[in-house]
């Protein structure tokens, strides 16, 4: 038995340093279990192999059981705890139309060939997930909600710091030491009370990250590590969600839209492998100018408006590079990788 839980440990400690999906890994430890079972049932019963096993199925029988019992258990638990929640406050009735104060603040929008009034109803039913609430989120997420994206979710597991609000709009010095996730919803719900909030204040993990992402039509990524950037991607194109993701250093930032299900790369291909964390400092430790994130930030919320409605010709396949020290932006032509071990085989796989 003790060389079973062994390799079980291997799979999740293995699993976990390869950051492969917590599924991914139950998986494997359930194909591992129903060999140990079916050994110990077509075996002798003095076959080596059985004995290093247990030797007896009715514990390995026993110990699944268990384990069912506990999955049972928890998914009724949450299954409670869904239906004792209040009512979502993006349950909102679905409309035909617009109120006259909401043709009021969308007139510009609606003005606009490229949007008029079909394209500012699928912004009004569009429902984007922003990863971060920090300096890109923070522009992002009030021009998404000025501009009638009916449902904007955040996810971000942080709380206001006084260095945050050089740069993150969004946020008030009054707020400091709330959750960023708070302090942001409330100024959107100020902002436009038509559009539905989504706040979560967690952090974003492979547990959650499908299931999350599912539940809309766009993702944002702004956040700031290398490993959350992956996971989005990851999950982006198992969901075959478009994701745009933006970063920003010092004076530079960048932006691309990752769409492997309509043709594009996805966010593996243009960045196979992380680089050394030295080689890439946080804002913390390389500084940034104040609104550099605002107009990083605003062009994502440009590309979210832009991928929702229809509108030119968006990044798909580009990477943009603004450096804002020498006034200069060029963009990049990216493609997909028929080798890239997170897209390969999906969608057009043209870029």
């Amino acid at each position: 038995m003790i060389m079973v839980f062994a390799m079980i440990a291997a799979i999740w400690g293995i699993g976990a340093a390869m950051k492969a999906p917590r599924s991914a890994r139950w998986v494997m430890t359930g194909i591992l279990l129903l060999a140990v079972v079916l050994a110990q049932l077509v075996l002798p019963p003095d076959n080596g192999l059985r004995q290093a096993t247990g030797g007896d199925v009715r514990l390995w029988l026993l110990l699944i059981g268990f384990g069912a019992l506990v999955w049972a258990y928890r998914r009724a638990l949450r299954a409670l705890k869904s239906r004792a929640a209040p009512p979502p406050q993006d349950a909102l009735p679905p409309r035909e139309g617009f109120s006259e104060s909401e043709l009021n603040r969308y007139a510009r929008h609606i003005m606009l060939r490229e949007v008029g009034g079909p394209g500012q109803t699928a912004l009004s039913r569009a429902r984007v997930l922003v990863v971060g609430a920090g300096g890109l989120g923070s522009p992002a997420l009030l021009y998404l909600a000025a501009a009638g994206v009916g449902t904007i979710g955040v996810i971000d597991d942080d709380v206001v710091e006084t260095s945050n609000l050089q740069r993150q709009v969004i946020h008030r010095d009054g707020y400091i030491g709330s959750p960023k996730v708070a302090s942001a919803s409330q100024a959107l719900r100020e902002l436009n009370p038509h559009v539905a909030i989504r706040p979560y204040h967690r952090r974003l993990d492979a547990e959650i990250a499908e299931e999350l992402i599912a539940d809309y039509d766009l993702v944002l990524d702004g956040c700031d590590n290398f490993d959350t950037r992956y996971l989005v991607n990851r999950a982006c194109v198992a969901m075959d969600t478009p994701l745009i993701a933006a970063a920003i250093t010092q004076w530079e930032g960048q932006i691309g839209l990752y769409d492997p299900a309509r043709g594009g790369p996805c966010f593996a291909c243009v960045f196979p492998t992380a680089p050394d964390p030295g080689l890439v400092p946080t804002c913390a430790e390389a500084g940034v100018i104040a609104p550099l994130p605002g107009v990083i930030g605003s062009m994502m919320a440009v590309e979210a408006l832009k991928t929702l409605t229809g509108a030119g010709a968006g990044l798909r396949g580009r990477l943009m590079i603004h450096d804002a020290l020498y006034a200069e932006s060029r963009t990049l032509k990216t493609a997909a990788r028929p080798d890239c071990p997170v897209c390969a085989g999906k969608g057009l796989r043209q870029a």
